[in-house]
């Protein structure tokens, strides 16, 4: 099977890119990996995301297996956006789990694998930005809500559903049906 075409190397300065040269190469062996980085540009959806340079929490294992390294934990963070429907801005924190396996350079997931089944070390180096970027990415929400009950915007003028009377509408009377609503008026 012809092998992949070469990555770009990797920086091992860069604040998701792991060494892994203190991990021993048997399974089993693990290391703990805490560490705080700058969120990457475009982390995130359209209404919602990771504001780009904010802290990103990474509490992660990385465990030998016999064709990789297994990386295992928690990255938290804020994210910041505007609600789906009513536009008021969203600040909140998220707390995502992570799994995923790299695996060492031609190992036998080469292979077996699809190439983007697995992510693929670069010697003893490991880039993290795809694994975190789907970690976090995929629990957003496409239409993110500032409360569980924001009742929106009103649809005729805009304005806040919260900020208006209870009796608010926008009836348009039919000039037609004007006659029928004052039989209505009138029987009371």
């Amino acid at each position: 099977m012809p092998k992949s075409p070469v990555q770009s190397h990797l920086d091992p300065r860069q604040p998701l890119v792991v060494d892994t040269t203190k991990l021993p190469r048997q399974p089993g062996a693990t290391r703990a990996l805490e560490r705080v980085t700058p969120a990457p540009a475009d982390l995130g959806l359209e209404l919602i995301g990771v504001p780009e340079g904010s802290d990103l929490e990474l509490d992660l294992q990385l465990t030998s297996v016999s064709e990789g390294v297994y990386i295992s934990g928690r990255v938290r963070g804020s994210l910041t956006g505007e609600c789906g429907r009513c536009l008021n801005e969203i600040s909140e924190s998220f707390d995502v789990a992570i799994a995923e396996l790299f695996a060492y350079e031609d190992s036998t997931t080469e292979e077996t694998t699809d190439e983007d089944e697995v992510g693929r070390m670069q010697g003893d180096l490991i880039d993290l930005e795809p694994a975190v970027r789907d970690a976090i990415v995929l629990t957003l929400p496409t239409n993110p809500l500032c409360r569980p009950d924001c009742p929106g915007l009103c649809p005729e003028c805009g304005v806040h559903f919260d900020d208006l009377p209870a009796d608010h509408s926008h009836e348009a009377a039919d000039p037609r049906w004007a006659a029928l609503r004052n039989l209505n008026e009138t029987e009371e």
